[in-house]
């Protein structure tokens, strides 16, 4: 069996990093919630920024990483992709494939929160 590659879908920079952030968010109980049956992530609280860096979970982002999520392309492509529901900005929720989607990203904009 072939070996899953990072990003399969071709995401561009700011639509892979907007994802990786709304894993993020959805899995997180104070942000999100996970539907059981169906897989897909709900963020039910929107990150916000506090200058330079927005808390995402129990991670702190610089804010330009983020910037996807106020950019209604972004989920219009996510959505194209089947990654997420139509619905930005009254709802955001990722379908069980946006939810387990590869960005490669993850691990390499965010960091633990000291404050």
């Amino acid at each position: 069996m072939p070996v899953q590659k990072a990003n399969p879908k071709k995401l561009n920079a700011l639509q892979a990093r907007t994802l990786a952030l709304a894993q993020i968010l959805a899995k997180d109980p104070n942000s999100g919630a996970i539907d059981a049956q169906t897989g897909d992530g709900t963020i039910t609280r929107a990150p916000h920024g506090h200058g330079d860096h927005v808390h995402v979970g129990e991670f702190v982002v610089a804010a330009r990483d983020a910037s996807g999520f106020s950019n209604p392309s972004v989920w219009v492509a996510l959505a194209r992709k089947g990654l997420a529901h139509e619905g930005y900005p009254q709802t955001v929720v990722l379908t069980a494939e946006g939810m387990d989607y590869d960005t490669g990203l993850a691990e390499h904009f965010v960091s633990e929160s000291d404050h």
